[in-house]
């Protein structure tokens, strides 16, 4: 079982939900290059400007590992970068776990992602300008949970350790990313997780996933925010087992 995370984040936002399958599982958790304890000599600008760059990450370190019949649990923009490393090597997958995913976060005509180009151009803008002010600003929002401050102030946290000009590709990379023409190609039975009152990814969003992956199914959680395996861990590991079966 390997878990990825996503954009301003670590491994350590498994921390409540990835031990709760180490009796059924060989569990897997690493940093994106980047991101936590990561080696940033590694990383790499053109190969890092797009996804398929994480994708191929993920697909190393599965070889390295020898990991077969894996099921690959991506949360945020690290549910389509699963789905790219299985596009790549479907035999390699027994199964994705998309915690609020989105195909593409720019709307368009007859789709809704959340976001008006106004609305990406002027993030990236921030990011580019004052990341520590953008990410002390964004991160209780993304997180949501109003009355919970302390997980918004962990994510805050999470956000300013990265490193910030690797966190503004790794934003255009996301932001900007359209993978809806992927989700047809997807031949691994997938759970779509969607959150309520997810200000990231809102519920037409991943209705939209749902509705294109095949073999896919979609459970709506009473968790609110974008980030359930901080903010309801249980009903979080309760989905996906039910899912996997363990």
């Amino acid at each position: 079982m390997v878990f990825v995370h996503g954009f301003g984040c670590d491994q350590n936002m498994w921390r409540f939900v990835a031990p709760a399958f180490e009796q059924d599982f060989r569990v897997v958790v690493f940093d994106h290059v980047g991101a936590g304890g990561s080696d940033l000599t590694a990383y790499d600008p053109d190969k890092y400007a797009t996804l398929d760059g994480y994708a191929a990450d993920v697909l190393e370190i599965c070889r390295e590992l020898d990991l077969h019949d894996v099921v690959l649990v991506g949360h945020s923009v690290s549910a389509m970068i699963g789905m790219l490393a299985s596009l790549r090597e479907p035999e390699r997958f027994a199964s994705l776990v998309m915690i609020g995913p989105s195909a593409r976060y720019l709307d368009d005509t007859g789709y809704t992602g959340g976001f008006s180009r106004e609305d990406i151009e002027e993030l990236l803008e921030s990011l580019d300008s004052n990341y520590l002010g953008w990410s002390t600003a964004m991160a209780p929002v993304i997180m949501g949970n109003d009355d919970r401050p302390e997980l918004g102030q962990e994510l805050t946290s999470s956000f300013c350790r990265t490193d910030p000009e690797i966190a503004k590709r790794f934003a255009r990379a996301t932001f900007l990313a359209d993978n809806r023409a992927d989700l047809p190609r997807v031949t691994t039975p997938t759970l779509v997780m969607q959150c309520s009152r997810d200000a990231i990814a809102p519920e037409a969003v991943g209705r939209f996933v749902h509705e294109h992956i095949p073999d896919s199914s979609l459970v709506l959680l009473e968790a609110t925010g974008h980030c359930p395996n901080l903010s309801a861990p249980d009903e979080t590991v309760r989905t996906i087992r039910d899912f996997v079966g363990a």
